[in-house]
């Protein structure tokens, strides 16, 4: 299973962080990957939301549907799922100054003959969670500007 850790700081404060990335339908502007993200239901975004997430890799578009599974002051956790994977993204954020210390913490799990692909998916996934973390710094950073 592909997993990697990203560890970087932003200006914003946690709550205006948290309150951002609560709803994954901005992964849009901050997911390397993601092509589209419309939210499945409606509601205030808390624990349960859903998303309909369509995301390309290695020039393989991908749906899943994401669910908001843990919320809190400093923490979000969403899970994606389809036939062939399932992706879980945990994003910590804790005080730094007067910014903002973010881990963000991203496993891939392929199943049935996707899961040969896992190798290659590794790689991938690596260059992507890089690519994630320069958009996430640069998206949230504009946070401070636009407050």
């Amino acid at each position: 299973m592909p997993s990697v850790t990203r560890k970087f700081t932003v200006s914003p404060p946690p709550g205006v962080v948290i309150d951002y990335l609560k709803d994954f339908g901005n992964s849009e502007q901050w997911d390397a990957g993601t092509k589209s993200c419309e939210r499945v239901g409606t509601g205030p975004v808390a624990e349960g939301a859903y998303w309909h997430n369509v995301s390309k890799m290695l020039g393989v578009t991908a749906e899943l549907t994401y669910k908001l599974a843990e919320l809190t002051d400093h923490k979000v956790v969403f899970v994606g799922e389809n036939k062939s994977s399932s992706s879980v993204d945990a994003i910590t954020v804790e005080a730094a100054g007067a910014g903002s210390a973010i881990t963000y913490d991203a496993e891939l799990e392929m199943y049935g003959a996707a899961k040969l692909l896992s190798p290659v998916m590794k790689r991938a996934f690596v260059k992507r969670a890089g690519d994630t973390e320069k958009k996430m710094t640069t998206v949230l950073n504009q946070l401070t500007e636009s407050a």
